[in-house]
Protein backbone atom coordinates (compact mmCIF):
# COMPACT_ATOMS: atom_id res chain seq x y z
CA UNK A 1 0.00 0.00 0.00
CA UNK A 2 2.65 2.59 0.95
CA UNK A 3 4.37 1.75 -2.42
CA UNK A 4 1.41 2.58 -4.14
CA UNK A 5 1.17 5.86 -2.74
CA UNK A 6 4.81 6.70 -3.39
CA UNK A 7 4.22 5.71 -7.15
CA UNK A 8 0.87 8.02 -7.12
CA UNK A 9 2.89 11.16 -5.90
CA UNK A 10 5.41 10.54 -8.18
CA UNK A 11 2.85 10.27 -11.32
CA UNK A 12 1.00 13.41 -10.03
CA UNK A 13 4.69 15.05 -9.48
CA UNK A 14 5.57 14.14 -13.29
CA UNK A 15 2.44 15.48 -14.90
CA UNK A 16 2.25 18.50 -13.05
CA UNK A 17 5.62 19.31 -14.40
CA UNK A 18 5.23 18.77 -17.82
CA UNK A 19 1.95 20.90 -17.61
CA UNK A 20 3.99 23.76 -16.29
CA UNK A 21 6.20 24.04 -19.73
CA UNK A 22 5.20 26.67 -21.68
CA UNK A 23 6.34 24.83 -24.92
CA UNK A 24 6.97 21.28 -25.94
CA UNK A 25 7.86 18.84 -28.38
CA UNK A 26 7.26 15.67 -29.97
CA UNK A 27 9.44 13.16 -30.99
CA UNK A 28 10.03 11.94 -34.80
CA UNK A 29 12.85 9.06 -35.64
CA UNK A 30 14.45 10.44 -32.81
CA UNK A 31 14.20 14.31 -33.83
CA UNK A 32 12.58 16.95 -31.80
CA UNK A 33 9.99 19.04 -33.67
CA UNK A 34 9.28 22.62 -31.96
CA UNK A 35 5.13 22.94 -30.66
CA UNK A 36 3.66 26.06 -30.59
CA UNK A 37 3.34 27.43 -26.88
CA UNK A 38 0.05 26.06 -25.29
CA UNK A 39 -2.63 28.47 -25.60
CA UNK A 40 -0.78 30.16 -28.38
CA UNK A 41 -1.95 29.71 -32.02
CA UNK A 42 -1.16 31.15 -35.37
CA UNK A 43 -3.68 30.47 -37.53
CA UNK A 44 -2.56 27.43 -40.51
CA UNK A 45 -2.26 29.02 -44.17
CA UNK A 46 -3.63 26.47 -46.65
CA UNK A 47 -2.32 26.41 -50.33
CA UNK A 48 -4.24 24.95 -53.77
CA UNK A 49 -2.97 21.67 -55.26
CA UNK A 50 0.51 21.21 -56.39
CA UNK A 51 0.98 25.23 -55.67
CA UNK A 52 3.35 27.47 -53.33
CA UNK A 53 1.17 30.70 -53.98
CA UNK A 54 -0.37 32.55 -51.04
CA UNK A 55 -3.89 32.79 -52.23
CA UNK A 56 -5.90 36.05 -50.85
CA UNK A 57 -7.06 33.99 -48.02
CA UNK A 58 -3.81 32.99 -47.11
CA UNK A 59 -2.65 36.58 -47.89
CA UNK A 60 -5.06 38.18 -45.37
CA UNK A 61 -4.44 35.47 -42.74
CA UNK A 62 -0.39 36.45 -42.95
CA UNK A 63 -1.53 39.86 -42.54
CA UNK A 64 -2.87 39.29 -39.08
CA UNK A 65 0.31 37.13 -37.82
CA UNK A 66 2.45 39.91 -39.11
CA UNK A 67 0.67 42.35 -36.84
CA UNK A 68 0.47 39.97 -34.00
CA UNK A 69 4.60 39.44 -34.65
CA UNK A 70 5.01 43.28 -34.53
CA UNK A 71 3.39 43.39 -31.50
CA UNK A 72 5.51 40.61 -29.93
CA UNK A 73 8.75 41.88 -31.32
CA UNK A 74 10.85 38.91 -29.21
CA UNK A 75 8.80 36.27 -30.89
CA UNK A 76 10.29 33.59 -32.85
CA UNK A 77 8.45 31.51 -35.43
CA UNK A 78 9.10 28.43 -37.00
CA UNK A 79 6.94 27.93 -40.37
CA UNK A 80 5.97 23.97 -41.35
CA UNK A 81 5.59 23.64 -45.08
CA UNK A 82 2.92 20.34 -45.40
CA UNK A 83 1.71 18.69 -48.38
CA UNK A 84 -1.31 16.12 -48.95
CA UNK A 85 -0.43 12.62 -49.56
CA UNK A 86 -0.58 12.47 -53.19
CA UNK A 87 3.18 12.72 -54.75
CA UNK A 88 6.68 11.04 -53.96
CA UNK A 89 8.11 11.51 -51.11
CA UNK A 90 10.87 13.28 -51.97
CA UNK A 91 8.71 15.90 -54.45
CA UNK A 92 6.65 16.32 -51.20
CA UNK A 93 9.34 17.76 -49.31
CA UNK A 94 10.36 20.26 -51.88
CA UNK A 95 7.01 21.79 -52.33
CA UNK A 96 6.15 21.77 -48.80
CA UNK A 97 9.71 23.78 -48.13
CA UNK A 98 8.51 26.23 -51.28
CA UNK A 99 5.08 26.66 -49.27
CA UNK A 100 7.26 27.27 -45.66
CA UNK A 101 9.15 29.72 -47.99
CA UNK A 102 6.41 31.91 -49.50
CA UNK A 103 4.53 31.94 -46.02
CA UNK A 104 8.19 33.72 -44.91
CA UNK A 105 8.87 35.63 -47.57
CA UNK A 106 5.15 37.07 -47.22
CA UNK A 107 5.77 37.82 -43.18
CA UNK A 108 9.05 39.48 -44.63
CA UNK A 109 7.33 41.54 -46.77
CA UNK A 110 5.29 42.91 -44.21
CA UNK A 111 8.21 43.99 -42.64
CA UNK A 112 8.42 41.29 -40.17
CA UNK A 113 12.88 40.16 -39.88
CA UNK A 114 13.90 37.32 -41.03
CA UNK A 115 16.06 36.33 -38.09
CA UNK A 116 12.68 35.83 -36.20
CA UNK A 117 11.83 33.20 -38.37
CA UNK A 118 12.71 29.90 -40.27
CA UNK A 119 10.91 27.39 -42.02
CA UNK A 120 10.90 23.67 -42.42
CA UNK A 121 9.45 20.56 -44.61
CA UNK A 122 7.54 17.60 -43.86
CA UNK A 123 6.53 17.04 -47.36
CA UNK A 124 3.59 15.01 -46.33
CA UNK A 125 4.83 12.69 -43.38
CA UNK A 126 2.45 14.88 -40.47
CA UNK A 127 -0.74 15.13 -42.21
CA UNK A 128 -3.25 16.97 -40.16
CA UNK A 129 -6.41 14.78 -41.60
CA UNK A 130 -5.47 11.28 -42.41
CA UNK A 131 -8.06 10.72 -43.93
CA UNK A 132 -7.42 9.81 -48.06
CA UNK A 133 -10.27 12.45 -50.02
CA UNK A 134 -10.43 16.20 -51.45
CA UNK A 135 -11.19 17.52 -47.78
CA UNK A 136 -8.53 15.95 -46.18
CA UNK A 137 -5.86 16.46 -48.63
CA UNK A 138 -7.09 20.34 -48.47
CA UNK A 139 -6.39 20.82 -44.75
CA UNK A 140 -2.83 19.13 -45.34
CA UNK A 141 -1.88 21.61 -48.19
CA UNK A 142 -0.60 23.90 -45.27
CA UNK A 143 1.83 26.45 -43.66
CA UNK A 144 1.97 25.68 -39.83
CA UNK A 145 3.34 28.07 -37.46
CA UNK A 146 5.19 27.40 -34.54
CA UNK A 147 5.60 29.99 -31.74
CA UNK A 148 9.33 29.18 -30.50
CA UNK A 149 9.75 31.59 -27.85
Amino acid sequence: MRLRDVLLVLVVLVFVSACACRTRSVGLDGAHIPVAQEGLILKDVNFAFDSYQISPVAAEILRGHAEWLKNNPNTRVQIEGHCDERGTQEYNMVLGANRARAAMEYLRSLGISENRLSTVSYGKELPLDPRSNEEAWAKNRRAHFNILN
